[in-house]
């Protein structure tokens, strides 16, 4: 086995990681969302989301390194490095949304500070 092989295997694996992270965050969010209509509880449809999306960002992130380490690794040419490009871009753009949408807020800004009651009068 020589190294561009060990690469292809290598991205294979953490494609196959990637994917596998995307399916059982979507059974298993959608076992708890099962579990939450049968005991009626409230928020379900925002709970489930927010798991969902969570599984989807972190297989995003596997299918990047991925990529990466396919066209970066073995000969990277300017026709794979621009097609690289593209790739991030997207799988960037889209990971950003879906953090926008499962937490409200983009990566880079802070967690709100949480709002403390005001001191009983003396």
């Amino acid at each position: 086995m020589d190294f561009h092989d060990l690469i292809e295997t290598a991205g294979s694996f953490v494609d196959l990681a990637g994917v596998a992270a995307i399916v059982a965050g979507a059974v298993v969010a959608s076992a708890v969302a099962v579990r939450g209509l049968l005991g009626r509880r409230a928020r379900v449809y925002e709970l489930y989301r927010q798991q969902l999306g969570r599984a989807i960002l972190l297989g995003l992130e596997l299918l990047v390194a991925a990529d990466i380490i396919r066209t970066v690794a073995v000969t990277p040419t300017f026709e794979s490095l621009g097609v690289l490009a593209v790739i991030v871009l997207i799988r960037t753009f889209l990971s950003y949304s879906l953090q926008l949408e499962v937490t409200g807020r983009f990566p880079w800004q802070r967690q709100p500070a949480p709002v403390q009651a005001p001191d009983p009068p003396l």
